[in-house]
This record gives structure tokens, sequence and C-alpha cells, in this order.
């Protein structure tokens, strides 16, 4: 819980659009995993409980929701905020994130930088989160 509030709710709270500085890979993936486990659970309050009210037969239902889109929209914003300062706390410009445009390649790139560790003291784009 402590993790959900630190990494999750302190970067929607205080860092909601902020491209600026670093983010520690703890900060990415936190964030990333409890979008992910929200985004599950709006998914299925929407299939079993609000597509049906609304008349969306079963096959349709499970197909998504309007809970799940406001929360992604939502969180647009914030997840390229904080995949921005995971860019930029390993040495690399905003501009890698365009990266996702190539098919696989691209997004294969981009987790090995998302999952590579600080550069360490110092770099362009602040100082180093973890204080190395």
């Amino acid at each position: 819980m402590e993790q959900f509030k630190k990494y999750f709710v302190g970067t929607i709270k205080n860092k909601y659009i902020n491209f600026d500085g670093r983010a520690t890979r703890s900060e990415y993936w936190y964030f990333a995993l409890f979008s992910f486990m929200i985004v599950i659970v709006l998914k299925l309050i929407d299939a079993y409980a609000i597509n049906p009210l609304l008349g969306a037969t079963p096959e349709e239902a499970v197909q998504g929701g309007i809970l799940q889109v406001i929360f992604v929209l939502s969180l647009l914003l914030p997840a390229i905020g904080v995949t921005v300062r995971r860019l930029h706390d390993i040495g690399k410009s905003a501009w890698w994130l365009l990266l996702v445009l190539i098919p696989l390649i691209g997004a294969l790139v981009l987790l090995y930088f998302y999952v590579i560790d600080s550069q360490k003291g110092s770099n362009e784009f602040g100082e180093n989160p973890k204080g190395e």
C-alpha cells in the first residue's frame, strides 16, 4: 500500500503533467503495475455491471466500457510523463519514445530502456533520484 501511495497516487498528484526530471525504475514500473491492475478491475466492473445495464449483449459487454475508457484517458498524460522521465533517467531524450512507432523492434528497444539501471550521477535532465 505504501508503494501505491508513493508511486501511483504521488505521480498523479504531484507530477500529473511533469515531463521534466528523472523517474526511477521503481516509479515507472509501480505506476505501470497499479494502472494495469486498476484497468483490469474497471474492465470487470464494466463487463459485468455497467454494460449489461446499458443493454449490451454478452459479446459486446466484455469488449470494454465507459469506466475503463475514462480511466485510461485520465492517465494518458501522467503515463507519458513518467515514461519521458524514465527515459531522462537513463540519459535519453523524450524523442526516443517515437520508437514505439516501429512495430515490435521499437517496443523491444523501449522495454530494454525501461529496465536498465539509472545513469549514475547527474545528467542533462537533473540529479539522480536515487542519490547515486
